[in-house]
């Protein structure tokens, strides 16, 4: 039997393109007025096992893809490409998603904690890996692969603790007892980076980091309650 390798992962949030005649999955309704990120929309916020997860691939898929954007055939790509990289993940030893829904699913985020070594480790060097491994030997590192939410959400009150994303992230990291969040965005995805900054994340070990780094990804870190 061949073992299979799970390598490090990069953040997955919705690339934001513009929407151009993109498919329509969910009933159409009235007209609604604009809904703000806000306490009063009070999405509830719960936990999927993953059965329930491989229940829902297709609404997670469905909202990933349409708060991308895009027209038909990004849509199309962007949807499958993300369910293969939610796939991988819910393979990890200690995954865990979290979905937020009014009367429909409205944002989730997902991620799995992960020890001092193995395979997410590979090609991590110098001072930060020395500084997340003292995090990760105790078992209270924990990684967020994946969070989904509107584009409103990246835009508005996003230093804000009600702010949906933020409320997803500091739950993750609750629920698992994480000492520390960590994730690792594109070298090349300077929006991400943007956007998970403004939810609270920072640079690992030098927050006045501001040139490209060496290697593939970036690495930023969220301490708990943030």
């Amino acid at each position: 039997m061949t073992a299979q390798v799970l390598l490090p992962t990069t953040l997955t949030l919705p690339a934001l393109r513009p929407a151009r005649g993109r498919p329509r999955t969910r009933t159409p309704g009235p007209p609604k007025r604009e809904r703000r990120s806000s306490p009063q929309i009070a999405e509830r916020v719960r936990p999927l096992t993953r059965g329930q997860v491989a229940d829902r691939l297709q609404d997670l898929g469905d909202l990933y893809a349409e708060t991308s954007g895009g027209d038909p055939w990004a849509w199309n790509q962007a949807r499958g490409a993300f369910l293969r990289h939610l796939a991988a993940d819910t393979r990890r030893p200690g995954f865990s998603l979290l979905i937020a829904e009014t009367t429909a699913l409205t944002g989730y985020a997902y991620g799995f904690p992960t020890g001092g070594a193995g395979p997410w480790w590979a090609g991590f060097d110098g001072p930060v890996r020395g500084s997340l491994l003292r995090r990760a030997v105790s078992g209270r590192l924990f990684v967020v692969s994946g969070i989904v939410v509107p584009p409103r959400v990246r835009r508005e009150y996003r230093d804000h603790v009600w702010n949906l994303a933020r409320r997803l992230q500091r739950r993750l990291l609750a629920d698992h007892g994480a000492a520390l969040g960590v994730t690792l965005v594109d070298v090349r995805d300077d929006g991400s980076v943007e956007t998970m900054r403004s939810w609270g994340w920072r640079y690992a070990g030098d927050d006045t980091l501001q040139a490209v780094p060496p290697g593939p990804f970036r690495i930023l870190v969220l301490a708990p309650g943030a």
